[in-house]
Formats: C-alpha cells, structure tokens, sequence
C-alpha cells in the first residue's frame, strides 16, 4: 500500500485517504488574481518605455516623456511599415502625423483661412480682422518644421500658430506647403519656398492681400528656420527682388552639417523631441544620403582634418570662440585627425550655404534684416541658433537672441490640451511679442 498514507490500529491497518488540498478560490478569484498579475505587468512595462531621465529644469517632465513616447512608438511602427516593404518609413511617419492632426480651412470671426496655391506650391493663408485705421497689413511667410520630410502646414499645431498670429499681429500669414522628403530632396525645398515668396511679394499679389510691402517678414521652426535662413540668404543677393524682407525670425534653427559635436549636441544627445542620431538621420535623409555614413558622421568624421573640403568652413563654426563660457561649460570639440573624405565626396551638399547658412560668407550676412533667433537650453539644436546669432552680430545685423532654460526642441507649437506645455506658450508669447514690436 505504498503511496498511501495508512495508520496501525488494534491490530489493522487502516488506509487513510489523502487529505484535501486547500482550494484556490473560486474561478472568478483566480481569473481576478491573474488579471492584476497582467496589469501590474504592462504598468510596469509602460512605465519603463516611457519613463527616460531628463533634467529636473526641463518643462513638464512627465509630459515630455509621454510625447515623446508617443512620437518613438509612431516611428517604429513607420519603421515595421518600411521593413515589411509597405511603404517609406517617412511617408508612413508623415501619415500618422498628419491623420491625428489635419485640419480643413475653416475660418472663424477673426481670422479668414483659405488654401490656395502660389506659383504652383501650395499654401495656406491666415488674414487677421481688417481694421479701418490700418489699411495695409503686415505679413509673415511662415515656413513649418519636421526635418525637412515630416509635418504640414495644415496640421492642427500650425494651424493654431498662424491663426494666433494673424489675429494677435493683425497680419496676412503665408504658411507654405512645400514639399517633402523622400518625394523631393535637397534644394526642391529651398525652391518651393522661394517661389511661393516671391511669387506673393509681387505688387498685385500684396495689394490684393492689402499688404504692406515695406512690413513683410519671414519666419520658421527647426528645418523651417533653416529654409527661412537660407531664404533670407538668396533674397538678400537678388538684385533683380525690389521689395526687401524687414524681419527674419528663426525658431531653433538647424542651421549645420559639419559639427554633430557641439556643447548642445552632447549635452542632449539623448533628449527628446529630437536626439543626435534622428538629426543627423534627417540630415542623410534631406540628401537622400546613405545612412551606412550616419555613425561616422556622428563622430565628425566627415569633417576631419584630412577631408580638405571641409577644411576653410571650420574657422566659420569654431564654438569655442562663436560660444560663451556659460554654454561651452567643459566640453571640448571633436576633431578627428582622419577620416571618411568619402562622405562629403558623396554628399558635397553638407558643405553648402543653402543647406547650412551658418557657413555662409560675411558679405552674405552683412545685410540680411533685423535677426530673431529663439533656443532651448534642452535641444541639440540650442547652440546652432547661438552661433549664428553671434556671427550676425560680427556682420553687423541686429540681432535679438531669446533663449529659453526650460525649453525643449519644438515646444513653441505644443499650447494647446493635451500637449499644452507652459514653456510652449511662453515662446510662443514672446515670439509674437518681438514681431509685434519690430514688423
């Protein structure tokens, strides 16, 4: 009787039966039991893919960090699109951006919205409230963001800021359309927006609008402040172009291919919206470059010593001299003794002005219009916008430099529920502020 539990008594065995395991519970127990194991494990999960260390001087932190959740979940399911041979992961990012943000042209009491297109690109037009005492308006040509490859001037965050400062600035604004990468690349973007521009400074075009032609200014975030720079740039040697601009406001401008290096690039190498690697992605991906030279381009191998091409634009971005102590702090430059000449061989485009309007001539700089530059202190970009301010003011121009301790890379457009940031609405005040005072 092995296996049984038994017991002696007055002479017999008697076999006992096993005693009865204690139960479980009930099913629905269990099943409850088992569902707050689940739970507490996807918490778990969710809290480690959102949660990222951030400086404790950054706006809302823990709102960043579900935004920026939020935008690395959209590029990897753009990146399983393109990995499944679905689509461009690009495009496939763009559509999830512009599908949860589009907005239709509908005008309110204040602010008339129409789309309509200039010499061929595509733009959307803000016209604040027409007041008697002022017949003629004032203008910007405003130029969106998104590395040159993401975003739309018809979503709503943009949407929201020309709309804001047509009615604030009682102005007509330009918000142009252009095109994107991987459609077009390097310069279609530059074109787009200087035909739409010139197209609308012509004299028939202002009069119709009832623009001022003496108040006309153009404006941009990230990629968009670099088109912007780089328009102010060919406006500015165009001879042939009677009406001048009288502002150029530039909202953390990428304005550089050479230096992946800098203070701000080291010190938010990680942060969101925008880390070093996704720049310089978006860098390769405005050349439509390879991405195999991405790594060594990070380490500024492109812009070694022994890459002669290179070798008369570095004095022309040197930070430890553009930069002040309080933001070169104890960094120290990255300059590789040797390198990958192949890079810029293959991609000559890092080393033009029209790409990277930091690196343009003085002459070029001397008599560009009055220089509104804002930065973050968390953003990679911070130092571009810091260093072309500086070498302005060595040309001559006035500039006014807004740098914000708590700002992000493209807080300015994020003002309204549920991505309302308060250091986004404090650039956006200021900004429409400065062009209040000075359009």
């Amino acid at each position: 009787m092995s296996g049984w539990p038994s017991q002696k008594l007055a002479g017999l065995w008697v076999v006992l039966p096993f005693p009865p395991r204690p139960s479980a519970g009930p099913p629905s127990r269990r099943r409850m039991r088992s569902s707050c194991v689940l739970l507490t494990a996807l918490v778990a999960l969710a809290a480690y893919y959102i949660y990222i260390p951030l400086p404790s001087s950054v706006s809302d932190p823990w709102k960043l960090m579900l935004l920026d959740a939020t935008f690395r979940s959209a590029q990897q399911v753009s990146n399983l699109i393109h990995f499944l041979g679905l689509s461009h992961h690009l495009l496939a990012l763009n559509f999830i951006i512009v599908s949860f943000g589009k907005k239709s042209a509908w005008s309110s009491a204040q602010v008339k919205v129409t789309d309509t297109d200039f010499d061929g690109v595509e733009v959307r037009v803000f016209e604040g409230p027409p007041k008697p005492e002022e017949p003629l308006k004032r203008s910007i040509v405003y130029i969106h963001g998104g590395g040159w490859a993401l975003a739309s001037a018809k979503i709503r965050y943009y949407d929201e800021l020309c709309t804001a400062m047509a009615e604030e600035l009682n102005a007509v604004i330009v918000s142009i359309e252009y095109r994107l990468v991987p459609k077009v690349y390097f310069p279609e973007q530059i074109h787009d927006v200087v035909r739409a521009t010139k197209y609308f400074l012509q004299p028939e075009v202002l009069h119709k609008y009832s623009v001022d032609p003496g108040r006309v200014g153009i404006s941009g975030d990230s990629a968009g402040g670099n088109l912007a720079a780089a328009l102010g740039q060919q406006f500015n040697q165009d001879t042939n172009l009677k009406n001048k601009l009288k502002v150029q406001a530039l909202i953390y401008p990428v304005l550089q291919a050479l230096d992946f290096n800098t203070p701000s690039y080291q010190q938010n190498m990680n942060t969101p919206i925008l880390p070093r690697y996704v720049m310089v992605k978006y860098w390769v991906d405005y050349f439509n470059g390879n991405y195999d030279f991405v790594q060594a381009m990070i380490v500024n191998n492109h812009t070694s010593l022994d890459v002669d091409e290179a070798s008369a634009l570095r004095a022309r971005l040197n930070w430890t001299s553009l930069l002040p102590t309080s933001i070169t702090k104890n960094y120290k430059p990255v300059m590789q003794t040797t390198g990958n000449s192949r890079i810029v061989q293959e991609i000559p485009q890092l080393l033009d002005a029209r790409s990277a309007p930091l690196i343009a001539d003085q002459e070029v700089l001397q008599h560009l219009p009055k220089t509104y530059i804002l930065t973050c202190e968390h953003d990679v970009l911070r130092d571009d916008g810091i260093m072309y301010a500086k070498r302005l003011e060595s040309a001559g121009v006035e500039v006014t430099l807004d740098h914000f301790e708590d700002g992000f890379h493209g807080c300015m457009i994020f003002t309204s529920w549920p991505t309302n940031f308060s250091v986004g609405i404090r650039t956006r005040n200021s900004y429409i502020k400065w062009l209040d005072q000075n359009l």
